[in-house]
């Protein structure tokens, strides 16, 4: 059964369908979305899962988002009353997956809310007024009749600090909310083309799940001791069903290659308030990019001995403070400045308030303990902006930079010299490209750029994995290939290789017009191409972009730009 309706032109349709005996998904379809939760930008929309499963109880597990609220709960009422559910149980208190909680107790005020503790006391804070509630760990058990046991798997960090999963043993069915998911949105409920779905998966995976390598790997040990998983009801896209072994193997090849970095950095947050974990994820994001390993830690939640232990091993943190903090978070900060050391980096960023007192006076205590400063502290005073979470990517990728320097020298000296020197035998030209994403205008300098098909005409880009470019050239996305001129490419190449503070103007002193697909096209260039991003290859520390030329011209009489480099291991 599907149901749809039209909201501000973004089509929205809700789909339910038995997934196993005596269990429905309920899928919001939320076909148009473009953007989501840190900002990174959707190729395919969305889904908002949510579960009902009934045995002589009924329990549904999460909710939707509140733009589907009354498609939602008409479409519920359908399938069931709601004063008949039993329980209703939250994997996480993201606003995307516990939108109509309050709308599910209003309709069945003796449900049970079931949840970790932490979901459950701010759930207590959310919703002003009684329930009756179930606080579970890791391995407790409800018994819904019929067979239907649903175990409980605890998976904080996966990614909201009160995860947890669900396993209904009858089915195997493991319930897993926003881990093993992806944003893409189709009617197939099911992972039937591999191939179609791999490379969303794969991004969700770096763009949620990879700050939290090592829980990951903690929540994999815990459902290993569950019974076979047949299918993987996530809270996000198809599910998983033909592919379950495979893509759960790639979750634990990833994070185990993330959890082994030499460096570590741990990014503080406060959930539940303001954008702080928005924030903290785009840094981290900026951070996995170099190459570092990062820990995201809830300063509200943490184990005070946890935090002195990974304190005194890391070599980078970066802290978002809110304008206020309560007794917990306070202890949690003081747990910090009592275990830093004088040789680590930090990074400060406020979560969201007027008040700047707590960012300053904490940037005064770091300073006086000897530790250095990497990025200056980033203040947001209004609700974030693309452009806002681009900075904080970028502030990641300073603070990983510093800290993987000395590796970089090290690696550039083990090649064999007589193959650096060969490799520089290989010419390349220069070129600048430009961008205009959203609110985001930005730039670089490009050498490894070839010709790659005739029909259609198109292009390869090799883009370092840490670029901050790199999140702005995905599938759909446009841009410049500016072509420099071999008469005065040297001025403007080192305009564009300035170090520049996180979110810095880099078209400051340069001439510029825009061009049809809205990014800026270089005055001074020989000749420009208008692209769009059609294919990502990834290749070890690069990613090779795919583009389709689609509108160009010589901008002035004369030859372009060639590259020689003395080495050829590095740039």
């Amino acid at each position: 059964m599907v149901i749809s309706i039209e909201q501000k032109q973004k089509r929205l349709t809700i789909q339910t369908v038995e997934i196993a005996p005596d269990t429905m998904a309920i899928r919001s379809l939320d076909w148009d979305r473009d953007r989501f939760d840190i900002e990174f930008g959707l190729q395919n929309g969305t889904t908002y899962n949510s579960f009902l499963i009934r045995g002589e109880k009924t329990a549904l597990i999460d909710t939707s988002h509140r733009k589907f609220r009354q498609l939602y709960l008409d479409n519920l009422a359908e399938i069931i009353a709601p004063s008949q559910i039993d329980y209703l149980i939250v994997s996480h208190t993201e606003p995307d997956h516990s939108g109509l909680v309050k709308e599910i107790i209003e309709l069945a005020p003796k449900v049970t809310v079931v949840g970790a503790k932490t979901a459950i006391h701010f759930m207590e804070n959310w919703i002003h007024h009684p329930f009756e509630r179930k606080i579970v760990k890791n391995g407790d058990q409800i018994d819904l009749g019929k067979g239907h046991i649903l175990e409980f798997v605890n998976a904080p960090n996966l990614h909201w600090p009160d995860t947890i999963f669900s396993y209904d043993a009858k089915t195997q069915v493991l319930y897993s909310c926003d881990a093993f998911g992806m944003h893409y949105c189709s009617d197939s409920v099911f992972d039937r083309d591999l191939a179609v779905i791999e490379l969303d998966y794969q991004f969700y995976y770096e763009c949620l799940m990879a700050p939290n390598a090592r829980s990951v790997l903690s929540a994999l040990k815990r459902m290993d001791k569950l019974g076979q998983v047949k299918t993987i009801a996530n809270g996000h896209g198809p599910l998983l069903r033909q592919n379950v072994e495979e893509l759960v193997n790639r979750y634990r090849n990833w994070s185990q290659a993330q959890a082994k970095t030499e460096n570590l950095v741990l990014v503080f947050y406060v959930s539940h308030y303001g954008y702080s974990d928005r924030l903290a994820q785009s840094i981290a994001r900026g951070l996995i990019k170099t190459g570092v390993g990062v820990e995201m830690i809830d300063l509200k939640t943490a184990d005070p001995q946890q935090m002195q232990k990974l304190v005194s091993t890391a070599e980078g943190i970066a802290i978002g403070m809110p304008s206020a903090l309560d007794a917990t978070a306070i202890a949690a900060v003081n747990t910090i400045l009592g275990t830093a050391k004088s040789k680590q980096v930090f990074g400060l960023f406020e979560s969201y308030g007027g008040d700047d007192e707590p960012i300053d006076s904490l940037l005064s205590q770091l300073k006086n303990l000897g530790l250095t400063t990497i990025f200056p502290p980033i203040r947001v005073k209004e609700i974030p902006s693309e452009t806002t979470y681009h900075v904080c990517e970028e502030a990641g990728i300073d603070m990983g930079q510093y800290l993987r320097r000395d590796d970089k020298i090290t690696k550039l000296k083990s090649l064999n010299p007589n193959l650096e020197k060969a490799l520089g035998r290989l010419s390349s030209g220069l070129y600048i490209i430009t961008v205009v994403k959203g609110n985001i205008k930005s730039a670089m300098l490009a050498s490894w750029v070839s010709k790659a098909s005739l029909k259609p005409l198109g292009l390869t880009i090799a883009i370092a994995k840490e670029q901050a470019m790199e999140s702005l050239m995905q599938v759909g996305d446009r841009f410049v290939l500016n072509v420099l001129a071999e008469s005065n490419y040297q001025t403007v190449m080192k305009h564009f290789l300035k170090r520049l503070p996180p979110g810095a103007d880099r078209f400051t002193e340069v001439k510029t017009q825009p061009a049809s697909n809205g990014s800026p096209i270089l005055t001074d260039a020989l000749a420009y191409m208008e692209c769009q991003v059609k294919n990502r290859i990834e290749c070890s520390d690069h990613w090779i972009i795919y583009a389709e030329v689609e509108v160009g011209q010589v901008l002035k009489s004369g030859f372009a730009a060639v590259h020689h480099r003395k080495v050829g291991n590095h740039y």
